[in-house]
């Protein structure tokens, strides 16, 4: 049924979002007291001991201190752009019991993060001088009301709006009014195949609202790139948006390669010299009349120190400098913006006072169907049509209080107009990723059967003859499921070391020299963290797996989100006598996990316990006529 009241759908997102910020708020003060920081650190959500390094004024005129981990620290972490942090101080001493962190007294925020190196942005110079003289320094996560606070705001201001195109938006996504589109004619792409064709021609005669819905390995990037590129024939400047850093950083590399000046608002995760050129910050301190900028504020912070007393100038001096420095800044944004064809930012990033003022006809939203509707509504205000491109069949949002995706606060915008208006979606239809044989079952259970292999991929296989599926059935081999805290989740150690012997027996017949040198590469996938700590701890201290370890990767399904490897396993963990197979019930999870296997894919779980489920019964039953 069509919705006939879009404001009270709207407030009921406003306060399913207040639900998920009070459940994230109260988890994260109750994780934090409850783990100690040894598992803090060993998650990711914090980095012990630091070494801290320069501090200076960046382009934007914070000031910043850069902070170092140790190199042997590895492993992923959490921490990302514009998210607030806080400091604590710990001795290496008394390593017997648990050590207790001292909490600094104040907070910063992240301003560019990389693999083991970080710059922080400061309220205060006097911070800095605090951090340098800190021993045992420790950087933690702090919970983000940020990301709330704009989210919040977006929603009251689609809910408050009235006559504008946002509240036709608005009305048109929520009720069965009829999208419209443009007449025109197709224009010919050979180089993109027939699909690819038809969702840029329906990109570019939607009046309002488009869904290119891309299966795993349908090249949903490529097209999205391609419908870009057309639109900036016809328009001046379009904006493009993701839900992470990484998805826009993806899209604008890929842009860039087609010659489009890109501006890169916020801060890339992939950090190469590429990525970093055609940042904001970059860009700013490359332009001709930085210099002149950062001379005027050096002066205006050289006065404020040695202010006299009694200098009845002073105040004049300012006001002189700070409108000299102003102008400059104006001057070079306007440079900037100007000559950009594509505004770069994520969702949240596109509430950043640097587009102030700015309007786009035309807003490409990539990984929509990741995205919590309330971050689609922010860069929504500035857009006259949008562009939703992604797949609802794969991960859906995060969100973690229970009470909240009960009441639907993972269901998307894009997942809304999909089921609204499905004339609006283009489905891609042709897959270049996987051999035909893994594709194939996601295709019937996901997509109607409507997705294909490209010839070229058909057959693609590691070895002659070799079975692209494989389940290893783990029920008689003493797999025991332990659960290990609500953070990590379970683990299954009998399982894990299986997993390995199944891809060490595989690397023996492939062949050393042929892997090595043919770069195969493998993922080792397993839905929980625990697990995937064990797995990671085990190949470091495997010998077997020594030369491998570049060509090796263990991670969860999100952290594969968009990624493909020569070979896949996946650890499935769960074996209990009941059934019990938690979050993977949630079967785009499932869908993405085998999805990343170019030429083999191995799944190692307990068929007992999993196949009670419909889905796993089916893929069990697929394998097992491969």
């Amino acid at each position: 049924m069509p919705y006939t009241n879009p404001i009270l759908e709207l407030e009921k997102q406003k306060m399913l979002l207040q639900t998920e910020y009070n459940a994230e708020r109260d988890a994260f003060r109750q994780q934090s007291e409850a783990r100690g920081i040894g598992r803090v650190i060993k998650r990711g959500d914090a980095w012990w001991p630091l070494t801290p390094g320069r501090c200076y004024y960046n382009s934007l005129n914070q000031y910043c201190i850069e902070l170092a981990r140790r190199k042997d620290d590895e492993g992923d972490h959490n921490f990302e752009h514009l998210k607030p942090v806080c400091f604590f101080s710990m001795s290496e001493e008394n390593t017997g019991g648990e050590r207790k962190p001292h909490y600094l007294a104040f907070t910063a925020t992240v301003s560019y993060v990389e693999e083991d190196r970080m710059v922080v942005a400061l309220s205060n110079e006097s911070h800095a001088a605090e951090l340098l003289n800190t021993v045992g320094l420790g950087v933690q996560m702090s919970f983000d009301e940020t990301s709330y606070r704009i989210m919040t705001e977006a929603l009251e201001r689609v809910i408050r709006c009235k006559g504008t195109r946002m509240a036709y938006l608005r009305d048109l996504f929520y009720t069965d009014m009829k999208a419209q589109t443009y007449s025109f004619g197709d224009i010919s792409l050979p180089w993109l195949n027939n699909a690819q064709q038809h969702a840029v021609n329906e990109v570019l005669r939607a009046k309002d609202v488009a869904i290119v819905h891309g299966p795993p390995g349908t090249g949903k990037t490529t097209t999205l790139v391609e419908a870009i590129v057309e639109c900036l024939h016809k328009e001046n400047q379009v904006m493009v948006c993701a839900q992470s850093n990484m998805a826009v950083d993806w899209i604008s590399e890929k842009l860039v390669d087609r010659g489009v000046p890109v501006l890169r608002i916020g801060n890339p995760t992939r950090v190469n010299d590429k990525m970093l050129s055609f940042t904001y910050e970059r860009m700013f301190e490359a332009h001709g009349e930085y210099p002149q900028l950062w001379s005027l504020r050096k002066a205006i912070r050289d006065l404020k120190k040695n202010r006299k007393r009694g200098d009845r100038t002073y105040h004049q001096k300012i006001d002189r400098l700070n409108s000299r420095a102003t102008e400059i800044e104006m001057t070079i944004n306007q440079s900037l913006f100007g000559e950009a064809r594509v505004i770069a930012c994520t969702l949240v990033g596109a509430a950043n006072r640097l587009l102030e003022g700015q309007t786009y006809s035309t807003l490409f939203i990539d990984e929509a169907a990741q995205a919590l509707e309330a971050a689609c509504w922010i860069p929504i205000r500035r857009a006259s049509r949008i562009v939703f491109a992604g797949d609802h069949c794969q991960l859906p949002p995060t969100v973690k209080s229970y009470e909240a995706m009960k009441g639907g606060l993972a269901t998307t915008l894009m997942e809304r107009i999909v089921r609204q208006k499905p004339e609006v979606v283009t489905l891609l239809t042709t897959q270049y990723r996987m051999n035909d044989e893994i594709m194939r079952f996601s295709s019937e259970w996901f997509y109607q059967g409507k997705v294909v292999s490209a010839p070229e991929v058909k057959n693609r296989s590691v070895l002659d003859y070799d079975i692209p599926m494989l389940w290893i059935d783990t029920s008689d081999m003493d797999c025991h499921e332990e659960f290990v805290g609500e953070s990590y989740g379970r683990i299954n150690k009998v399982e894990a070391k299986l997993t390995l012997a199944a891809l060490q027996l595989y690397f023996d017949k492939v062949g050393r020299e042929r892997v090595l040198a043919e770069h195969i590469d493998v993922g080792i996938i397993s839905p929980y963290r625990a697990q995937v700590q064990f797995l990671r701890q085990m190949i470091k201290q495997n010998e077997y797996f020594k030369p491998y370890r570049k060509l090796v990767s263990v991670n969860t399904v999100d952290g594969f989100q968009g990624q493909e490897r020569d070979i896949i396993l996946i650890s499935l963990v769960r074996a209990n006598d009941e059934g019990q197979i938690g979050f993977l019930r949630d079967l785009r999870r499932m869908n993405v996990a085998i999805t990343r296997a170019r030429m083999k894919l191995i799944i190692l779980g307990d068929a007992k316990t999993m196949t009670r489920h419909p889905f796993y019964k089916r893929l069990y039953e697929y394998i097992d006529t491969l």
